[in-house]
């Protein structure tokens, strides 16, 4: 089977799926199934994809866009199960293209190899919570910034139809909550992975990645923390998942883009 074609048809599925979600915003109407259906397909070429490159390359090429695509399909994943009971389709809108884009890139741009053996399950542990638990958050992100947004348009009772299709505020702060909780979970699982499997964490290439890991996981448990205690919410629930989140993008990919795009270093 020919990886670059399924890639490319992973591609328009994943573009047709964010015209659906639009039309079905302009037209208000209610056939989301429809632009579920293209995404669902648009996951299922780009896993087939992503094993076929692994097939061909007996090993995943953590490079830079390669790592980029893979993330982007489990935000895919993730958010697809999730709407299967929660009304969070419509942050396909952004989720999708982002997946294009970045599956887009890496079949286009080559990279370096940073693969990681097969047997070395112990580093594919660490990994696999790592991209689980940045892909769970950065869905809650955007959660965060819709919730920002509806707020801001509900106040100004000019709402848009994009607010308008989304759920009450208040399921969209107990689902905001909900994705911050399962992306903990995960997060610690990869912090205590990593401080147990990878030799020195704070050497001087990962250091960076470990202290703002650390520093996000404190922020997001400070918030949880408040959410129980002090009933936090709102403003305040969104400018922490917010900055939680961009010290977890500056982790995961900050020395990624700087020495492998910029410096041009393995």
């Amino acid at each position: 089977m020919n990886s670059t074609f399924v890639g490319i048809a992973s591609v328009l599925s994943y573009a047709f799926a964010s015209t659906l979600i639009i039309r079905e915003l302009i037209s208000q109407c209610e056939q989301h199934r429809n632009s579920i259906r293209m995404a669902w397909l648009g996951a299922a070429l780009h896993c087939t994809y992503i094993i076929l490159i692994f097939l061909q390359n007996n090993g995943f090429n953590f490079g830079f866009f390669n790592a980029a695509g893979l993330v982007a399909l489990f935000i895919v994943l993730l958010l697809l199960f999730a709407a299967l009971d929660k009304p969070v389709e419509k942050l396909g809108i952004a989720i999708f293209p982002l997946a294009a884009i970045m599956l887009g890139l890496a079949m286009s741009l080559p990279e370096n190899n940073h693969s990681v053996a097969a047997h070395d399950w112990q580093m594919s542990i660490h990994i696999l919570s790592s991209i689980i638990a940045f892909s769970l958050l950065n869905i809650a992100a955007l959660q965060a910034i819709l919730l920002a947004i509806q707020d801001q348009q509900l106040r100004s009772h000019h709402p848009k139809r994009l607010i308008l299709a989304l759920p009450p505020l208040q399921a969209m702060e107990t689902l905001l909550f909900q994705m911050i909780g399962t992306g903990m979970f995960f997060l610690t699982a990869s912090l205590f992975s990593g401080f147990i499997f990878i030799e020195d964490l704070f050497a001087q290439h990962l250091v960076h990645k470990t202290v703002l890991s650390i520093i996000a996981w404190i922020i997001f448990s400070s918030l949880l923390l408040g959410r129980v205690r002090y009933g936090w919410r709102g403003k305040t629930a969104i400018q922490w998942t917010l900055t939680g989140f961009v010290l977890l993008l500056l982790a995961y990919f900050g020395s990624k883009l700087v020495l492998e795009l910029i410096l041009k270093k393995v």
